[in-house]
């Protein structure tokens, strides 16, 4: 089965309307679904989405999204202190990058799962070596 790890901006842009990549987010969700496809994220991208969705909307509104994250088929790994340790290692080599804490530690996660790809719009990923899917240049 193929695994793909779902990144903040995917979900972000598609609950919110107005994001920029909300048509784009919406139609790579219809195209994940085509196909058996193992979702995996962290309790990390779920926090940072909850926050900036209910921000950028409301707060009932992401509590509700975030309730029906947790009951889905994707899979929320958590992260530990060897987890965060080794993040905080790629968090300093990537500090002229602007790479997130958060994004280093879905590095981690990806690379312990073995997961090449992820549905994000964060061009981060890339450097990082990691399949962007949808493409970020068309």
């Amino acid at each position: 089965m193929k695994k793909l790890f779902i990144d903040t901006g995917a979900y972000l842009a598609y609950y919110h309307k107005r994001d920029t990549h909300h048509k784009k987010s919406v139609d790579t969700w219809k195209n994940i679904t085509q196909t058996p496809t193992l979702l995996v994220t962290t309790h990390h991208i779920i926090d940072e989405f909850a926050t900036l969705l209910g921000r950028r909307k409301d707060f009932r509104y992401a509590a509700e999204k975030v309730r029906g994250l947790f009951n889905s088929n994707c899979v929320i790994e958590r992260t530990d202190e060897i987890d965060e340790r080794m993040a905080l290692k790629l968090f300093e080599k990537y500090a002229d990058q602007d790479i997130s804490f958060t994004d280093c530690l879905s590095f981690i996660i990806m690379q312990q799962r073995n997961i090449q790809k992820v549905f994000t719009f964060d061009k981060h990923f890339e450097y990082a070596g990691f399949e962007v899917i949808p493409s970020l240049y068309g």
